[in-house]
């Protein structure tokens, strides 16, 4: 892994999910350049343990490194005076799939709060909801799914830039957060798809 502050972040968001035993979904990690504006993203989903494929609840975790946040990063790290402090734009998803009904909106919102706990001197602010249905060829039996975002921006200070350890205590709330809210959807009184069998 590159020594860089948003590579330290990625390593500690990783950590704390895993320190809270969710399933990272092994496929659906991603970690992408963009050569023509040189935005760096990486995208990651978690779900609950034994869910099987795919999970019926799981968290998409997408963290956005700008090309100016590299930019400010060169700045601060060349010791020249910069205007303002690096960032990364954060954008949590929950997501309930395989779901035999269209859901009832109101009994997944009622449990997800409007935001998550600190992040620093920051918080994810919940968005609207999103529905989508999935039919097969023959148009029989669609498939729903329901997504709820958070977003929000985490700003590198001083202390973090010079010591990329201090992520693991910023970030460190949001682990069982994730986790105890995919619980609580993943017990929402839904009828489900079942899971693909496990190919051998």
């Amino acid at each position: 892994m590159l020594d860089h502050v948003f590579t330290d972040a990625i390593g500690a968001l990783r950590e704390v999910l895993e320190d809270a035993l969710l399933e990272r979904q092994a496929f659906e990690e991603r970690f992408h350049v963009d050569v023509l504006l040189g935005d760096t993203t990486w995208e990651t989903s978690y779900g609950l343990p034994g869910e099987g494929s795919p999970p019926r609840v799981r968290a998409d975790v997408t963290l956005l490194w700008p090309t100016w946040a590299q930019t400010a990063y060169r700045t601060w790290y060349l010791g020249e005076d910069g205007t303002e402090p690096p960032r990364i734009d954060i954008e949590l998803v929950y997501r309930m799939q395989r779901l035999c009904n269209e859901p009832r909106l109101s009994a997944v919102l009622d449990l997800l709060p409007e935001t998550s706990p600190s992040i620093a001197n920051e918080q994810l602010h919940r968005a609207g909801p999103t529905v989508e249905t999935v039919y097969a060829d023959d148009l029989e039996h669609p498939s729903y799914a329901i997504e709820i975002s958070y977003e929000g921006t985490y700003e590198f200070s001083d202390e973090v830039l010079e010591d990329g350890a201090v992520l693991d205590q910023h970030f460190g709330a949001l682990g069982g957060w994730i986790a105890s809210l995919l619980v609580k959807l993943g017990d929402v009184p839904f009828d489900y798809h079942p899971a693909e069998p496990e190919s051998t």
